[in-house]
């Protein structure tokens, strides 16, 4: 276990024990609280975490338990919840405590967010307790940005990549997308369904919250709408590559079967002749035994039917089309 305990607004960041913290918290002045839990095993304490942090009301028993869920609640001017954060590849769920003083962060492991958050105190040093709430919330909707953004631009090049030269790892890029997109959508909506009925409750019970703070729950509600959009988004962008990937393989196809109809109307006639001329009749035996017979009806009509297939192919299909098109882009230019 890792505990750091930043005073504000002197942004010292002092390295202690949960017996330190507590002592901390107990005394007044703005004090910022990080436990790191790490993978630590039970200890020999049974009581709760915000038991021995001080915190001796049951509504905050669940501080420092494992739950992997969003959750967030606001009882007697203090709010405390489970955030989604996202590190690289992955979701985890911080932990987080505020009231007017004090402001606790619990996770499980090194968490990018809580680290930049604790090493930029020294700089922006909030006010209070509820913007350096704030400041950590404006954290986890940027880390979702940051992905969408990502996300954005790897479906961009990989849909330019694809029209260049398919490839059969585009597939697999795009379901790993489609996949990414889905998590940061199921992680984000519980989020930003709590996070609004939190700050519309708190508007609406607190009736003298200062302007300041009116302006920060506004901000973050349009951050959050914000997020939800991009998101939604990536959702679109990843669904309109695919549809794009389908596209490509199907015209592919169709060049496929094209050239193996082209191919199969000029050898179809010379199996018919072949097959004709190879069965044993009278008229065969008896009428066509020269070369010359031969030669003007074996080969002449096996000539005249691939000329005519080419003819029919060619000059019928593409090349009729290719005319017409020239014609219309000709009268587009004039017009």
């Amino acid at each position: 276990m890792i505990v750091s305990v930043v005073s504000m607004p002197e942004g010292v960041v002092v390295r202690t024990d949960l017996q330190g913290a507590r002592e901390r918290l107990t005394a007044s002045g703005f004090v910022i609280v990080d436990i790191d839990l790490g993978e630590e095993p039970p200890p020999d304490d049974d009581r709760p975490l915000s038991r021995r942090l001080g915190l001796d009301d049951e509504i905050w028993e669940w501080l420092g338990e494992q739950e992997e869920h969003t959750r967030a609640d606001f009882h007697e001017g203090t709010a405390a919840g489970i955030v989604p954060v996202v590190c690289g590849d992955r979701i985890v769920y911080v932990q987080i405590h505020a009231d007017e003083e004090h402001v606790i962060t619990v996770h499980r492991g090194p968490v990018e967010l809580i680290d930049t958050f604790v090493e930029r105190l020294r700089h922006d040093r909030p006010v209070d307790s509820v913007t350096a709430l704030y400041l950590i919330l404006q954290g986890v909707l940027e880390s979702f940005r940051r992905a969408v953004t990502a996300a954005h631009l790897e479906v961009e090049d990989l849909e330019e990549a694809m029209f260049e030269e398919r490839q059969p790892q585009h597939a697999q890029a795009l379901a790993r997308l489609r996949r990414r997109a889905a998590h940061l959508h199921r992680a984000f909506l519980p989020y930003a369904s709590v996070v609004q009925e939190i700050l519309v409750r708190r508007r609406m019970t607190a009736h003298g919250i200062p302007e300041e703070r009116r302006a920060m729950n506004t901000l973050h509600e349009h951050t959050v709408q914000l997020v939800l959009l991009e998101i939604e988004s990536l959702r679109d962008a990843t669904r309109r590559a695919a549809g794009s990937y389908a596209s490509i393989v199907a015209d592919q196809q169709n060049l496929v079967i094209n050239r193996l109809t082209v191919v199969s109307m000029i050898f179809l006639p010379l199996s018919f002749l072949t097959g004709f001329f190879g069965m044993n009749f009278s008229f065969l035996t008896n009428r066509l035994s020269s070369e010359d017979s031969f030669l003007a009806l074996g080969l002449g009509l096996q000539a005249a039917s691939v000329v005519a297939a080419l003819y029919y192919v060619l000059y019928r299909t593409h090349w009729r089309q290719l005319r017409e098109s020239r014609s219309r882009d000709a009268a587009d230019d004039r017009a």
